[in-house]
């Protein structure tokens, strides 16, 4: 019996799924410096090959022929970033992403009926499921990425800061235009507005990111403590963590105990595994140069065609320019919400668009009730 067209699109969305899976852990695997971990991202590469031919074979059991896909565009992005700015971008990513493959299959195998894919959702979602345990471990991370994934750091900050830096400034822009004054001021206010969003995204991203730190550093100081004031206990309880994951209780005391003979390393695993801390990937400094930063570029989009042009001009060229990069941070930031490309993009256009009317109409409307 044929699928219904709901059912096959939802297959060849798991089959274009596994293809950038597989693409993108080659590229982790050859931006890796670390020999052990690249051939582990290798491994998962050649499982990942795997689940594309199941997919290419169910669908190809019920009439559809398919030759191997291409990479998607997003994938093709995501690598790029990859090669320019290290691995690590491309880690928290897949590590959600192979979480989500795991709900959906489980959710696949939960409703289809006996059959082959019924056995395929649940070899893919046994394997993806030991696809993110790897991932999570080399991330430092703790938990089952299917129940939570976190994404974040420095692609992360770029995209947020340049976004809010554009669509704040562009409403400002807007505004002054409204309010039909002079292209001098426009630029004196967008300037000023760049300025300050600037300074303040970048001091709330520094002061979030030094609060985190001082909240980690006062827990890990406590476990510490803990350590050396009460190790039998801390011992009892990191063989407990380890039975947690599957292992034996004799071997799990045994590990305990061969760990606290070494406080600082006993430290680590109760950090990682006790209190879910992870490696910091920048320090506060440099969580708030990052966003404030990227919010001065998106920010100053807006205002950069009236450093160049006239006043009729550099209002159109702000606002298309502007528009097309609505629809470019739109698509950039479903690196993080697994979301089509252009569906994302299409959203942030509206999203600027709305803000230009909005900002446009409040100037327009203040003029008239001062003049």
């Amino acid at each position: 019996m044929s699928p219904d067209r709901k059912t096959l699109t939802a297959w060849m969305h798991h089959l274009g799924d596994e293809t950038d899976a597989a693409y993108l852990y080659r590229i982790l695997a050859s931006s890796e410096k670390n020999p052990q971990r690249s051939d582990i991202y290798l491994r998962i590469a050649h499982v990942e090959d795997r689940h594309v031919g199941l997919w290419r074979d169910l669908l190809a059991q019920h009439g559809h022929q398919l030759e191997a896909p291409k990479p998607s565009a997003r994938a093709r992005f995501l690598a790029w970033l990859a090669r320019r700015f290290g691995p690590s971008i491309l880690l928290s990513l897949l590590l959600r992403e192979e979480g989500q493959e795991v709900r959906g299959y489980i959710a696949l195998h939960r409703e289809s009926k006996p059959g082959a894919t019924k056995e395929t959702a649940l070899t893919l979602a046994k394997e993806s499921a030991e696809h993110a345990d790897t991932l999570r471990d080399l991330a430092g991370a703790t938990g089952e990425p299917w129940h939570r994934a976190k994404t974040g750091g420095f692609l992360r900050n770029i995209i947020y800061g340049f976004n809010d830096g554009l669509t704040a400034n562009f409403g400002l822009v807007a505004g002054i235009i409204g309010a039909q004054v002079e292209s001098q001021i426009v630029l004196v206010a967008g300037v000023a507005g760049m300025i300050a969003d600037a300074l303040s995204m970048g001091a709330s991203g520094y002061l979030a990111s030094k609060s985190e730190q001082e909240v980690y550093d006062h827990e890990i100081a406590t476990e510490r403590e803990e350590i050396k004031l009460m190790p039998e206990l801390e011992q009892e309880e990191l063989a407990l963590l380890y039975e947690a994951k599957g292992i034996s209780r004799e071997r799990a005391q045994n590990m305990a105990s061969d760990i606290m003979q070494d406080p600082e390393k006993a430290l680590q695993e109760k950090v990682r595994d006790e209190l879910g801390i992870g490696t910091a990937h920048a320090t506060p400094f440099q969580e708030g140069w990052i966003t404030g930063t990227a919010t001065a570029v998106g920010a100053l989009i807006p205002v950069a065609p009236f450093l160049l042009f006239d006043s009729a001009t550099a209002i159109w060229t702000s606002f298309t320019v502007a528009m097309i990069c609505h629809f470019a941070v739109g698509s950039a930031r479903s690196t993080f919400t697994g979301r089509s490309i252009v569906r994302s993009g299409l959203d942030m256009f509206a999203v600027g668009l709305g803000v230009a009317i909005v900002g446009y109409v409040t100037g327009d409307l203040i003029s008239q009730a001062l003049s």
